[in-house]
């Protein structure tokens, strides 16, 4: 079948890979049915999209700043309005179909020019929280998509009008969703995936391997741990590994995720909305951590999703504790049937075609 590539997508995301890998996610997805994509980013969010599928990519000014801040607010108010001048002028010569924008201060420029310029429109939203950027434009724009089946801080009307369809994951992730969770034998390894995130790692850095120290030596001969830490703390995770006689890998990152989560047993980490979706794709159980001081916790809503189906186990960040955290991998360490009825529940908690259900959404706004 021969593809006529004419109709352009902009996709609006930065500032983090969680809004950048979702972002990529749909853009594959309408890559492969025929749109050009351009993505229009911040210099925060080029940092993770070095393997973006765009044909050209948009440096908009952006620029966020603390309620708190009056000055700095009218410093980030006038970086956004030279933004979102770059944005309409770009856009004359594009004429993009539509723009879909993925929350966070670098989308807002791309979003508010398409809004002026009566453009089709489309945001989605990762986590169980509407975000700040997202919720401002919410009323704007002419579809929200979000990740999960709660909405918090969404006015009625806006959580109402909402299509839920899930957090795009890359085709990697994706493929697992076929694969089988194997739990552990009586005897055999027990793989321990750890990931950090990428703000507030310190605590599991630090934290998890005095933990595996304390567990039962039955427990420590079997198990093998990859663990992403910071570099700052890798001497001192190894020397601790070593002590305990425990396998381990320490690395400040893995590239081939997918096939390490695809091994794991068992994943300890945080709960940002990539985290906590890829594990319901995957159908892996999970300790997970919110990150305290995550914007209105939404982390917290985001694990919910998997603790109320029974997948994860949550770890409160100011309750825990070096001999918390080691119970909390005892208790499921040592009950493989346990481990695989929180695979199974995770399992069915996921919506592996987010990326397609998005996608539908788009091309439905350029339409209308």
């Amino acid at each position: 079948m021969n593809v006529t590539r004419s109709r352009v997508c902009v996709v609006a995301a930065g500032g983090t890979g969680g809004h950048l890998f979702p972002a990529q996610a749909l853009a594959e997805t309408l890559l492969a049915r025929g749109w050009r994509i351009v993505l229009a980013t911040d210099e925060r969010g080029a940092l993770y999209a070095d393997k973006f599928p765009a044909e050209l990519r948009l440096a908009l000014s952006a620029a966020t700043a603390k309620a708190s801040d009056p000055i700095g607010m009218v410093r980030a108010g006038l970086t956004v309005a030279a933004g979102v001048m770059q944005a309409r002028q770009a856009f004359k010569d594009l004429d993009p179909a539509v723009v879909v924008g993925f929350g966070g201060y670098p989308s807002l420029p791309a979003l508010l020019a398409a809004v002026g310029q009566k453009r089709p429109t489309v945001i989605h939203e990762q986590n169980a929280v509407l975000g700040r950027v997202n919720r401002y434009l919410a009323p704007k724009v002419d579809i929200l998509a979000c990740a999960f089946p709660t909405l918090e801080k969404a006015k009625p009307d806006i959580r109402a009008n909402a299509f839920v369809v899930g957090n795009p994951v890359r085709p990697p992730i994706r493929a697992l969703y076929d694969q089988p969770y194997e739990q552990p034998t009586a005897d055999g390894p027990l793989r321990l995936l750890v990931t950090g995130g990428s703000q507030g790692a310190r605590l599991l850095s630090e934290l998890t391997p005095e933990a595996i120290l304390l567990l039962p030596e039955a427990i420590r001969a079997r198990l093998e741990v990859q663990q992403q830490t910071r570099a700052e703390s890798l001497e001192q995770a190894r020397k601790v590994y070593a002590n305990a006689m425990v396998k381990a890998e320490v690395a400040p990152f893995f590239r081939d995720m997918a096939s390490r989560l695809g091994g794991a047993h068992l994943v300890l980490g945080r709960a940002g909305a990539s985290t906590v979706c890829e594990l319901a794709v995957a159908g892996r159980p999970s300790i997970l951590v919110p990150l305290k001081i995550a914007a209105d916790d939404h982390q917290s809503f985001n694990a919910r999703l998997l603790a109320d189906a029974g997948a994860a186990a949550v770890a409160r960040e100011e309750e825990l504790t070096t001999e918390s955290l080691a119970g909390a991998l005892n208790a499921l360490l040592k009950d493989p049937a346990r481990l695989g009825r929180m695979a199974v529940s995770a399992h069915a908690a996921a919506i592996p075609d987010a990326a397609e259900a998005l996608a539908d959404l788009v091309e439905r706004a350029a339409r209308s």
